[in-house]
């Protein structure tokens, strides 16, 4: 029988690459806590997300090198670090390793449906993440994510964000009586981002998603003159007329150079509870051929799925459900795909180690 050695092991997991980010799991100091115990091996590999898109792929791989080593039972636990994929900002959210804005060029979209369920899953995924509300004049965060109560000051001073389903979460609607409009105008919706950015409580975050209001002004000029974001998530439907809009968010987020992260379609489909026939409602794969047309990921479909309706009224959001229908899942799997996107941004702020 041959003997393991750690270099024996270690040679061998330098064959693999990993998936998404490119380069070998050695290399990338991806490999912790080796333990060879004849032939048998343990090791952590710590991901870049916890909501890493690819685990099972890697998995496969790891196990694909090393048997032929003599390895007889392979022991992989799993690990996860949120690397920064921008510079840190000194006077603004210091403690945010990574803020993904959430928009769309119209409204009636989908888009906070996306932000909030975005959040919710990279949490339950194991990440701490925070929601920002940034619809200033039409703040449904609170009552889509379950949000409920009044910010209190921290012991600092700031305002401290609610807590709902694992996430922290902040909004101009924590802070108005019920029904009472928002009438402001650009540089009063600007401050309130401001406020929002300089003067919450948010500690150390791997992601912080934005909500955005629809369209191309004020709140989307704020965030990006204000803080590094790592990229843009833009939320369509199949028509021509959403894509239309949504070309222009696009052309605004390429104008002031924020990366974008990729498309999602809303309401691709309505999936029948019954029978399961799809009927397209509002046409069929016009977000991926526009994003294919644009040069950008699309991160996938979601489906018409009554218990997201239901789930917003009632402040669990799909993902959160017990019993999870199309949507939720369809909804799970863009998280993991927008996390491995923000991986991919890290990545290429960060060099890899040269193994000799």
């Amino acid at each position: 029988m041959t003997t393991l050695t750690e270099a024996a092991v270690l040679k061998a997991l330098s064959t693999v690459q990993e998936p998404e980010l490119g380069g070998d799991l050695v290399s990338r100091n991806m490999i912790k806590d080796l333990v060879i115990d004849g032939p048998n091996v343990a090791f952590l590999i710590e991901l870049t997300t916890p909501a890493c898109p690819l685990k099972d792929e890697i998995q496969t791989r790891v196990e694909t090198a090393l048997r032929p080593i003599g390895v007889e039972k392979i022991d992989v636990a799993w690990g996860a670090t949120v690397r920064r994929a921008t510079p840190a900002s000194p006077q603004l959210l210091p403690g945010v390793k990574n803020i993904v804005a959430v928009a769309s060029g119209k409204g009636g979209v989908g888009k906070s449906t996306v932000s909030v369920n975005l959040a919710v899953a990279l949490a339950q995924a194991g990440a701490s993440v925070g929601l920002l509300d940034a619809d200033i004049t039409g703040p449904n965060v609170p009552m889509m994510i379950g949000a409920q109560g009044q910010p209190i000051a921290s012991p600092s001073g700031k305002i401290t964000p609610i807590d709902a389903h694992g996430v922290k979460v902040i909004s101009i609607g924590f802070f108005i009586p019920e029904g009472q409009p928002v009438v402001w105008r650009g540089p009063l919706v600007g401050g309130a981002i401001q406020q929002f950015l300089r003067d919450v409580e948010w500690g150390d975050l791997d992601y912080l998603v934005v909500d955005l209001p629809p369209g191309t002004s004020d709140a989307q000029l704020t965030l990006a003159q204000a803080v590094p974001i790592t990229g843009a998530v833009l939320v369509t439907t199949p028509q021509e007329v959403s894509l239309s809009d949504v070309a222009k968010a696009l052309a605004m987020f390429r104008r002031v150079s924020v990366p974008i992260l990729g498309l999602v379609e809303n309401m691709s489909g309505f999936v029948c509870p019954h029978c399961g026939e799809v009927t397209d409602l509002f046409g069929r794969g016009g977000g991926e051929r526009y994003a294919a047309a644009a040069g950008i990921d699309f991160l996938g479909g979601i489906p018409l799925d009554v218990t997201v309706r239901q789930g917003a009224d009632m402040g669990v959001p799909a993902v959160a459900q017990s019993e999870r229908g199309p949507a939720a899942i369809a909804l799970e799997h863009i998280a993991r795909a927008v996390a491995g996107k923000v991986s991919v941004e890290a990545a290429r702020q960060r060099p890899v180690l040269t193994i000799s």
